[in-house]
């Protein structure tokens, strides 16, 4: 942490999926009704996404630390009222975020969103919040509008072709990879037995610079292999469901992440807020018109009907552990380098992790064992076959790919180079 005597606050702002808040209420419907500190502990305590991985190991460096999620309807609302906020139902989302924010007086803010959020709205924070020093963005997908990315200080990314990208156009910008919480093996059934040979846990977006790689490979081992798969990929409107969207991002949002906006409201903000009025139109028309299923070419008919509803958040954590091979393939943005989420959950909870080869992940992992790369397909289906021909084998790489994530890839170890970020910004 910075070498002064005031404390350090940061604060990081979420948007997570709709998909699984939805989900997340409908197992816990009594929780809305619960006070706001209540219902945060309970959706942080379910570690979807990045939670609250980042802030917790921030704390331990001694900063002082807030995590919003700022879609959670019931939450965010239940906090106002505790306030006594009053706030415009139309843009409540907005409203509620800002005053949270100023509340909190941050010195840093870490935006895990692009899609939700805009480069207004950053602004309009530093307008009304003076203690902000210094504006994070994070970015680990394609994205349209990157105006968010002119108000931030410097943009973290994990994926290194993004951060070239970034650099090219003119805007400070770091890797930073992702990482593993270790209090998530606290939280699921460590000595539950395998229920699953191969598996794939994941996204399916078909679309240019997303998914298009990644169906390729699915549709293959289908046929050949008995992966069985988790994704809104069976849900056709797959592009409207993920993380990985062309106006969203990994920390968990996506297209209708915008939770409780609906067309009415879209023109209710647009006459309230006028200076927002342009960036809110294109925001709507990509929102909106995201949600149309013909608006997104179709997945493969078989991988949709061999695909089980996704999981999210600790569920997502059980079914890698109780799953003997975990399959992961990377964004196509990420031509060249390993760097997605999947590399250190599945690691983390002790699952065998198959991941396409990169030219970066020995620098990650021993190949062959701690994780297995393959380069094609076929070289996918001939190595599951024997990973899963030799038990005692894949189990061993499942340990020493446990052991590596625990050793080196933890977000104690993330945190302690976010926080070399700041200081070197913020001297």
């Amino acid at each position: 942490m910075l070498g002064n005597s005031s404390v350090m606050r940061l604060l990081k702002i979420g948007v997570y999926y709709s998909a699984y808040l939805e989900q997340f209420y409908a197992r816990c419907p009594n929780l809305a009704s619960e006070a706001y500190s209540v219902q945060h502990a309970a959706l942080m305590d379910d570690c979807f996404g990045s939670a609250n991985f980042w802030t917790a190991a921030l704390n331990n460096l001694g900063y002082e630390t807030c995590d919003i999620v700022a879609n959670a309807e019931p939450m965010q609302t239940m906090w106002a009222k505790e306030q006594g906020l009053k706030f415009d139902q139309s843009h409540w989302l907005f409203d509620i975020t800002a005053a949270q924010i100023k509340a909190f007086r941050p010195d840093v803010l870490l935006v895990a969103d692009y899609s939700t959020l805009t480069a207004v709205f950053l602004r309009h924070l530093k307008d009304i919040c003076p203690s902000i020093r210094l504006v994070l963005g994070w970015c680990g997908a394609p994205f349209q509008d990157g105006s968010i990315f002119y108000e931030c200080d410097i943009v973290l990314s994990c994926v290194p072709e993004l951060v070239s990208r970034f650099q090219e156009n003119g805007h400070r910008s770091r890797h930073i990879n992702h990482a593993f919480d270790p209090r998530v093996l606290r939280k699921i059934d460590v000595r539950a037995p395998t229920n699953a040979d191969f598996v794939f846990l994941g996204s399916l977006v078909k679309s240019d610079q997303f998914h298009i790689g990644r169906e390729r490979i699915l549709s293959k081992l289908i046929r050949e292999t008995d992966l069985r798969i988790w994704s809104d990929a069976g849900q056709q409107s797959s592009s409207a469901q993920q993380r990985s969207t062309p106006f969203s991002v990994p920390a968990g949002n996506d297209k209708r992440a915008v939770a409780g906006f609906r067309p009415s409201q879209w023109r209710r903000y647009l006459s309230a807020v006028p200076l927002l009025a342009p960036i809110i139109r294109r925001a709507s028309r990509l929102i909106l018109g995201g949600l149309d299923q013909s608006a997104s070419p179709t997945v493969d008919h078989d991988v949709r009907l061999r695909s089980n509803p996704p999981l999210f958040g600790l569920n997502m954590f059980q079914q890698l552990h109780d799953s003997r091979v975990a399959l992961n393939t990377h964004i196509d943005i990420s031509t060249f380098n390993a760097s997605n989420m999947r590399l250190f959950e599945a690691t983390g909870v002790g699952t065998c992790l198959l991941t396409d080869w990169k030219s970066n992940l020995s620098g990650l992992f021993e190949l062959d064992s701690e994780v297995v790369a393959y380069r094609d397909e076929d070289e996918c289906v001939e190595k599951v076959e024997y990973l899963l021909g030799h038990d005692s084998e894949r189990r061993c790489i499942a340990a020493a790919g446990q052991r590596r994530t625990l050793r080196d890839h933890s977000f104690a170890h993330r945190a302690a180079q976010l926080d070399g970020v700041i200081f070197e910004a913020l001297t």
